[in-house]
Order: C-alpha cells, then structure tokens, then sequence
C-alpha cells in the first residue's frame, strides 16, 4: 500500500504530538497560508483511496508534492528558527520534487537535529536493519549516483519509530 502526502502528515503530526494552531503555524513558515478547518481537512484521509486522481471536496484536500515540502521546510523552521539567508542565496529555499520519502527523511532529520546513528536506532526500534551507507544513499541528493529511493516501509517504519521514540 502506498502511502500519500496528506497520510505522512497525518502520521507525523501524531508521531511528534503537533497541536493544529502549530500545523497552520508550520505551514505559513513554509509559505503555505491555510486556516485550521483547512489544515483539518489536510489531515482527513480521502474517502476513495483507490481513484486515480483525488479531487478536493468538502472535507478533504490533498496534499501535492508543493505543499507538502513547504510544510517539511515549515517544519526545518519551526523546530530550528528561521536561518539568515547567505548573500546570493534565496529567501526561501528552491523546491526539489525530490521522491517523497527520501524529503521525509532528510527535512525530519534536519529539523528534529538527529544523528545517522539516531535514525538507524529509531528504524531499530521497529525491526528494520539499515546499514549507515544504506541511509546515507537515501539521504543523498538525487542525481547522486549513490542516490537509492526510499521505499515505503522504511518511511512508515521511520514515522512509527517516531511515534515510539517521541510518544513512548
């Protein structure tokens, strides 16, 4: 089963224990302005999960590839301040479409401050072995040519390491 963008946040909202007023907060650091009910109607999931293309109703809307980094670079802000940008760098990080469990990964990573080593224990936690070359393939720029796509399962797992990690 494939998981899609609005059930990441779903899940990382609930691994991290994140209030709505900072999902609206997290979302506006990222350049994306929405209201709680809205945010709420991000984190429903569809009620067909099997169509083709989900189209936005009254109680869902789904989460594209843009807003779902902007809320992950909200959420690098949220957790960590707001960087000085550098001369000749932009205001706002360029977004990548990079495969969204290899941007899962590495912008959690980033915001929450965690180690390779902390990631590979937090996948341990729930019976997934991964070699720290295996991680740091994932955490490459893709393009790389030691660049791997993170599959499924090792994205679910590392939100239900989450959750164990930050919850108990």
């Amino acid at each position: 089963m494939n998981i899609d963008n609005n059930d990441i946040l779903i899940r990382l909202r609930y691994a991290l224990d994140i209030k709505n007023t900072e999902m609206v907060e997290i979302f506006k650091l990222g350049g994306i302005d929405l209201t709680k009910e809205q945010v709420l109607k991000v984190l429903t999931k569809s009620q067909d999960e099997f169509e083709e293309e989900i189209l936005e109703d009254d109680n869902h809307i789904p989460c594209d590839d843009e807003m779902y980094e902007s809320f992950l670079n909200g959420f690098i802000t949220f957790k960590r301040g707001k960087q000085e940008a550098r001369p000749g760098q932009p205001e706002r990080p360029e977004l990548t479409y990079e495969h969204v469990n290899n941007l899962l990964l590495k912008k959690v990573k980033i915001a929450l401050s965690l180690t390779s080593e902390e990631m590979i224990e937090i996948l341990d936690e729930t019976g997934v072995v991964i070699t720290k070359g295996e991680l740091g393939a994932i955490l490459r720029r893709e393009g790389h040519k030691n660049y791997r796509i993170c599959g499924d399962r090792y994205a679910r797992n590392f939100l239900k390491g989450l959750t164990l990690k930050y919850r108990g």
